[in-house]
């Protein structure tokens, strides 16, 4: 879990600041191989995290809330919240259905974002949606309260005056039929951590891609990235007495959510782009035009494919840095790649192979390994029902 998330985090941190930027800009300002770590974004900081981190995060949120898409939209109605605030407003109040702790007022609202300010969207402008939306410790953290160039798509889907129930597969959803961004795909590893099945991975994500994008390759490569993080996740041997290589168990796990993925009607889209990545990694010879060739990864499909191409072309545990920096250095989608890159990965290694020093500047690391602790603990089942976790997760 912490792998995952941390890995993320870290490829979206990375990416961040040469996002929008062609390959000869950033070379020009970085130098020949571009980016070669984690740089100052235009605030003039390192380590900051986008809106891929933050709706992941409140997709582990749902996950561990619920687990269902009622769950994951209410958990993302809370990050909306976070992006129409200066800071976390006053908390709803607490039912005693969810826990016994009286309401936490520990953030302060701003004067130019007053208590009683409803957004209207969704459940949330009704006093009884706002008892779900402003719950929980995890919208209580004030660097989420931050817009770091959300997509369209996300928050348009989110404001729909009511939730809808997903399309059957291969159709086009109620929301945004006609979208199929990257924002399905980024926010979507969670969904592979602890899920019964791969299919039921697979399902999933894609029933909650449709909460904001309906075009029906949006939602299935939200789908089929949940596999290939659940297929890592796994690791099941090759044989009998041998433990897989890294490039085995990640090969395998793309291979194995092909096949899944190809059981879903309207596959193909996603189909063709991930078995462009497969038949790229194997040609050698990274490098920035050869990840361009996948596209521009402001689509599902192809941020996944580029992802899966980096990781694929340095699937070793001290290869991280290099598939990261590969995730990142094109004129595309550049934070979206290397979040899903650094999913993969991390998935695939743990925390313990993730570069130590970018470590040390990413933000939100304590939330993130806290929340990635409790989902462990929740998927395992072996979590205590406290106080202190219904604070947290009320009604989990």
């Amino acid at each position: 879990m912490r792998g995952c998330l941390l890995g993320g985090a870290l490829g979206d941190a990375l990416g961040a600041p040469v996002e929008f930027e062609s390959i000869e800009r950033i070379r020009r300002q970085h130098g020949p191989e571009g980016l070669t770590g984690l740089v100052p974004d235009w605030r003039g900081k390192v380590g900051l995290v986008t809106d891929d981190t933050q709706m992941t995060l409140f997709t582990v949120e749902g996950l561990i809330r619920g687990g269902d898409v009622a769950a994951v939209r209410r958990a993302y109605l809370r990050w909306l919240d976070t992006q129409q605030h200066r800071s976390p407003p006053l908390a709803s109040p607490v039912s005693s259905a969810s826990s016994a702790f009286p309401t936490s007022s520990a953030f302060p609202t701003s004067p130019a974002f007053p208590a009683n300010d409803r957004p209207a969207y969704g459940p949330a402008s009704t006093s009884s949606g706002n008892d779900l939306v402003r719950t929980g410790l995890l919208r209580e953290q004030e660097w989420l309260y931050s817009r770091r160039a959300p997509g369209n798509a996300c928050l348009s889907g989110l404001r729909a005056p009511r939730a809808a129930a997903p399309a059957p597969f291969g159709e086009p959803g109620p929301v945004n039929p006609d979208s199929k961004g990257c924002g399905t795909v980024m926010r979507s590893a969670p969904f592979g951590l602890g899920a019964r099945s791969p299919r039921h991975a697979f399902d999933l994500a894609a029933e909650c891609a449709q909460i904001t994008h309906g075009h029906p390759t949006g939602y299935l490569a939200a789908g089929a990235f949940a596999a290939i993080v659940h297929f890592l996740a796994e690791n099941r041997p090759v044989e009998a007495n041998r433990s897989p290589t890294p490039d085995e168990t990640l090969a395998r796990a793309v291979r194995k959510a092909l096949d899944l993925l190809a059981t879903y009607p309207s596959h193909e889209e996603t189909s063709l782009a991930l078995r462009g990545a497969v038949s790229l990694a194997a040609e050698g010879g990274p490098s920035p035009e050869k990840v361009e060739s996948l596209g521009g990864a402001w689509v599902a499909e192809e941020a996944l494919a580029i992802a899966v191409y980096c990781a694929l072309t340095y699937p070793a545990s001290g290869d991280v840095e290099r598939a990261l920096l590969l995730a990142v250095n094109h004129s595309g989608d550049s934070d979206s790649t290397g979040a899903v890159c650094g999913n993969l990965l991390g998935t695939l290694h743990g925390e313990a192979a993730l570069p130590v020093g970018w470590l040390a500047h990413l933000e939100g690391r304590d939330a993130i390994t806290e929340l990635a602790d409790d989902f462990a603990a929740r998927s395992a089942g072996n979590h205590e029902i406290t106080d202190a976790w219904l604070r947290k997760y009320p009604g989990a």
